[in-house]
């Protein structure tokens, strides 16, 4: 599958531009909703609750996840707080958007974005689907856009992303993104009950950049990427 069409629309900074070394009290937030080629990414809202239940509720979703399967309860307190989280304004924030279908409308995931550092400008991915949605190149298309905002809106130098080394669909998205696997983690901490084997993922903005050059230039070309 080619590139998708990102059709990001313009990023907006409120005030200033992380690029800027020093500045303070900044807040980011694109300009929603971000729109790629089959998908809406958006804040969440109230009426999401039973959206995100479908998929939370299952043990196949929370197998590799910290939570449990979660309650309609925990996810309504979970859905609350991510509605708060559209925008970053210091180290420690995150991006948390809900995932359309834009043909249908359809909440099939979420896609997540840490601001783990300032002074190293760094960045973590994470991204969680609706497994009957699986198999589509959604999650790849999702989290591509959290990547550009992340270089491109954020002005990060490096985003990473991190897995159990079982979970195959997740650090296969990781590889179709470009990143590279640069650790795996050998029974480094006890997770629900055995031992935990973790991938890390990452890419740096200079790869990220040459990437989509490389890609343009191929659909320029008229040829196609598998």
């Amino acid at each position: 599958m080619g590139r998708p069409n990102l059709q990001l629309r313009r990023l907006r900074l409120t005030t200033g531009s992380f690029r800027d070394p020093g500045t303070r009290d900044m807040v980011y937030a694109p300009d929603y909703p971000i729109l790629t080629s089959r998908l809406r990414l958006r804040p969440f809202t109230r009426g999401d609750v039973d959206a995100v239940f479908a998929y939370r509720q299952r043990e196949d979703v929370a197998r590799y996840l910290f939570d449990r399967p979660m309650t309609h309860e925990t996810v309504t307190e979970a859905v609350q707080q991510r509605i708060a989280q559209s925008a970053v304004e210091e180290e420690g924030d995150k991006l948390v958007l809900a995932v359309d279908l834009r043909e249908t409308g359809e909440l099939i995931g979420e896609v997540s974005l840490i601001w783990r550092s300032e002074i190293a400008r760094q960045g973590e991915l994470g991204y969680i689907f609706n497994p009957n949605f699986h198999g589509h190149g959604y999650a790849t298309e999702a989290a591509r856009a959290l990547l550009e905002i992340g270089f491109g809106g954020l002005g990060l130098h490096r985003v990473m992303a991190r897995c159990d080394a079982r979970n195959v669909a997740s650090w296969r998205v990781m590889e179709r993104l470009g990143m590279r696997r640069e650790a795996h983690f050998r029974e480094h901490a006890r997770f629900k009950g055995e031992w935990d084997e973790e991938f890390i993922y990452a890419i740096l903005e200079g790869e990220w950049v040459a990437q989509q050059s490389d890609e343009d230039a191929l659909g320029k070309s008229g040829l196609s990427q598998v």
